[in-house]
């Protein structure tokens, strides 16, 4: 049987996270018109308009899908040891320096094919995708060779063939120095730049470019030589900044127009200065701040003041961050960074959105935006970031579609 290809919702709430006004965009007795995929007529239940199919949401919710912009679902193995071992007292930087880190998830990462990584991926993938989420950013960074990161987005891009998902993957390359080049790691980064940039971009493989910019890593004049070539070849670049040090790197990322810069906890005010310029979004990964047992709060209230959009995400990663629970982070991110309910669930919508460069299609609700929605028995939008391991999600409609499980 066909699709409708129109489709009324109707007895609504919906937020539509749209920004100033009422809080989050909230409307009462609302409709929705979806027509053949989009967003095509929103206001009062009243005044709907006919259409194929009507669907009476008693009253629910109706927000945005959820996006979560900021993952490394795609890997083998697990770091359950050295969870063991942060517990014990080792930092995540002693545990890289020792041979732990991201180079033990390379090497399992390495010997794993790209269906054993996509039939790990997918039992995580599927745990986001139960809470809400329509989006979903994949990032590479465990193969740390070209013929391994391009396994790695090969699995990203089939994640999105096997669910019901819009998928964006990023490049991330620039993720450590791997073991063969521990001696040399500028000759590592002439062969991210020479080789596997233009390759994965001719492939069509990656949506944009990351990095880590740390002393653990690489250094900024590293990064600005990753950046340069993803520029050359017309990819946005987004970067791990400011996690364990300042070393600039959101400067560095502004300077670039970066897309976003990513978890920030001792970022200063030059950098939000840059970012506020430059347009880049700020995303939170509140997942990694609890694991780590970090201390060091990112700078929400200079964020807020220089009116950097603020993204929430799970950073969802075997070592630092093995969260599958994107409504888990709303209540971090309230918690730990004391944002409101409000700002955090606009983290993963309107401004998780922009961190990808989507906000023109997706994020909000509004006539013309492409009809990912999530349906929420709740009674207030605040509950999603109230609850702690509780999952009110009623249905997902997925470009016009109820999505199916």
């Amino acid at each position: 049987m066909a699709e409708p290809s129109s489709l009324v919702l109707t007895n609504a709430r919906i937020a539509t996270m749209q920004p100033g006004g009422v809080p989050y965009g909230a409307m009462e007795n609302a409709a929705v018109l979806i027509e053949n995929g989009w967003i095509a007529w929103l206001g009062p239940a009243s005044e709907a308009p006919r259409a194929e199919e009507t669907a009476d949401l008693a009253g629910r919710w109706v927000l945005p899908g959820l996006i979560d912009c900021h993952t490394h679902i795609v890997h083998g193995g697990n770091r359950a040891r050295e969870f063991e071992l942060r517990l014990e007292g080792a930092s995540y930087a002693e545990i890289a320096k020792a041979g732990g880190g991201i180079l033990s998830t390379v090497a399992a990462t390495r010997a794993a094919a790209v269906d054993d990584l996509v039939a790990a991926a997918l039992p995580r993938l599927d745990h986001l995708l139960a809470e809400g989420v329509t989006t979903i950013e994949i990032k590479s960074g465990y193969g740390l060779d070209l013929e391994n990161e391009v396994k790695m987005l090969q699995a990203a891009r089939r994640l999105g063939a096997e669910r019901d998902v819009l998928v964006q993957t990023a490049l991330l390359a620039a993720h450590a120095v791997p073991p063969e080049h521990e001696a040399d790691p500028d000759r590592y980064v002439r062969i991210v730049t020479d080789e596997i940039i233009p390759a994965v971009r001719k492939a069509g493989l990656a949506d944009a470019v990351d990095g880590f910019c740390e002393g653990i890593a690489f250094w900024p004049a590293q990064i600005r030589r990753v950046f340069e070539k993803a520029r050359a070849v017309d990819l946005p670049v987004k970067l791990h900044a400011e996690q364990l040090s300042d070393l600039k790197g959101a400067v560095l990322a502004a300077e670039f127009q970066a897309l976003s810069a990513d978890h920030l906890e001792y970022l200063q005010e030059d950098g939000v200065v840059a970012m506020a310029e430059a347009g880049t979004t700020a995303v939170l990964l509140p997942g990694a701040f609890y694991t780590l047992r970090e201390t060091q709060l990112p700078p929400v209230d200079l964020l807020r003041q220089h009116g950097v959009p603020i993204a929430v995400a799970t950073d969802c990663n075997p070592g630092s961050s093995p969260v599958t629970s994107l409504l888990l982070m709303l209540n971090m991110a309230a918690t730990f960074f004391r944002l409101t309910p409000e700002e955090a669930l606009a983290g993963v919508t309107r401004n998780a959105a922009r961190a990808l460069g989507l906000d023109h299609e997706i994020g909000t609700i509004a006539p013309g935006k492409r009809a990912d929605l999530a349906v929420f028995d709740i009674e207030t939008p605040a509950e999603l970031a109230y609850r702690v391991g509780y999952n009110p999600l009623f249905a997902v409609l997925r470009e016009g579609r109820w999505r199916k499980w």
